[in-house]
């Protein structure tokens, strides 16, 4: 694929190319992107230095009406709760959309956002999203307060039910609760979050339900042709329900060493192709990334403001990626694998920790959330995991998998 003297675009390339981005069908509507510029000149004093950024393309996000960048900054991992070089790089590249959640790293990145809009003064020019894992109406209420106080502001662009699997969650007593923060003016939108293996009836039921703003749902390569995850998007997409993609790498384990039989063509590197390919489809309005690195969140605002789509020889080298390790990577369904264990092994949420260990390069951070797991989904004593490999639809070796992270990250 590809000839042996190409190599992955540098940011300096794609900035040169990307002076005059048009308003194409693959990147959708370009905003003049003035308020991330003032942002960032206000918070770091380098208006000349952003000036010489051309904008973030931005989308719609659904039902809200609001104009978001297609490239988010997640915020899983540990964050400077007192100053955040992070934080004025993405306003430098465009990025004001921060996403967040009480549980990421014990709120760490929530305390950076406050410290930096306490710094700053820019809380309305900045759209942030917080989530919930607490999803009866008094515990998502209560977690909002807390989210608040963390960040120093009085309310959220948009709030989240995190990691939800239960369709139940969505009743009228939620919905009653949710009325009467908006009332207080302590959110302006509400959606959910999800990446478990009942995602398709998730989406499917947020389509159905009027009150449901947005959704962030796993998505990349290994799922374009998914024909029912295709039909709730569609669905999603009808009914105006905003669509974020996260977890777009579609890592494995040992995603690194299977990655370099494949990358040939020269022009994108890894993270930058699977981000690329999500843009592509037009009902999905951003992606959410954790960039942990000032570097990552210029390679990706890069290649989000460079108007060129993926050539034949990088669909066709993802389309090999896919296919050769399909075997290794979780896919979340755990409802299936763990439903064959006699014992509470969480597969997914075990395999998500050795995934940050081994490919985000996070061995720290994934030890850490390993071990805050209860005992009970650590003993693997008398444990026969051989039912869950055989359970999972993709061949993968989930005994392997499990026991291997007992060694690295114990």
């Amino acid at each position: 694929m590809g000839n042996g003297n190409d190599r992955p675009i540098s940011r300096r390339q794609l900035l040169r190319r990307g002076g005059a981005i048009g308003g194409g069908a693959l990147l959708g509507e370009v905003a003049l992107g003035g308020v991330a510029r003032q942002a960032w000149a206000l918070a770091e004093g380098g208006e000349a230095a952003a000036k010489q950024l051309a904008p973030l393309p931005r989308r719609v996000l659904g039902k809200t009406g609001e104009k978001v960048p297609i490239l988010l900054q997640g915020g899983s991992m540990s964050w400077d709760t007192k100053w955040d070089p992070k934080l004025p790089e993405s306003l430098k590249n465009g990025i004001d959309y921060f996403d967040a959640a009480w549980s990421y790293s014990g709120g760490t990145n929530e305390l950076a956002i406050g410290s930096f809009l306490e710094r700053t003064k820019l809380r309305d020019k900045l759209w942030i999203t917080t989530k919930t894992n607490l999803w009866d109406p008094a515990g998502a209420e209560q977690r909002l307060n807390e989210s608040l106080g963390r960040m120093k502001t009085s309310y959220v662009n948009l709030f989240f039910l995190h990691g939800l699997n239960d369709a139940k969650a969505l009743d009228k007593p939620l919905l009653a609760k949710l009325e009467e923060l908006k009332k207080q003016k302590k959110l302006r939108h509400f959606g959910f979050s999800c990446h478990d293996g009942n995602v398709v009836e998730l989406m499917n039921l947020a389509a159905r339900t009027p009150w449901v703003d947005a959704v962030m749902f796993r998505y990349n390569f290994r799922q374009y042709g998914n024909k029912e995850l295709n039909q709730a998007m569609d669905a999603c997409h009808k009914a105006g329900v905003g669509l974020i993609a996260m977890k777009t790498q579609g890592s494995a384990v040992s995603f690194e060493n299977e990655w370099q039989k494949f990358q040939q063509t020269g022009k994108w590197n890894k993270y930058q192709a699977v981000l690329k390919a999500v843009w592509a489809d037009e009902r999905i309005t951003a992606a959410v990334s954790e960039m942990d690195s000032l570097e990552k969140i210029r390679e990706n605002a890069a290649a989000a403001r460079d108007p060129g789509k993926l050539g034949a020889l990088d669909v066709e080298e993802l389309r090999r990626y896919a296919l050769a390790t399909r075997a290794m990577a979780c896919d979340g369904c755990s409802h299936l694998c763990g439903g064959a264990i006699d014992a509470p092994i969480p597969v997914a949420t075990t395999l998500r920790y050795l995934m940050y260990h081994d490919s985000y390069g996070k061995q720290q951070a994934a030890r850490a959330l390993y071990q805050a797991l209860p005992e009970a989904a650590r003993n693997l004593d008398g444990v026969d995991l051989s039912r869950a490999s055989a359970a999972c639809p993709n061949g993968l070796n989930v005994e392997e998998h499990i026991r291997r992270a007992a060694r690295v990250l114990a």
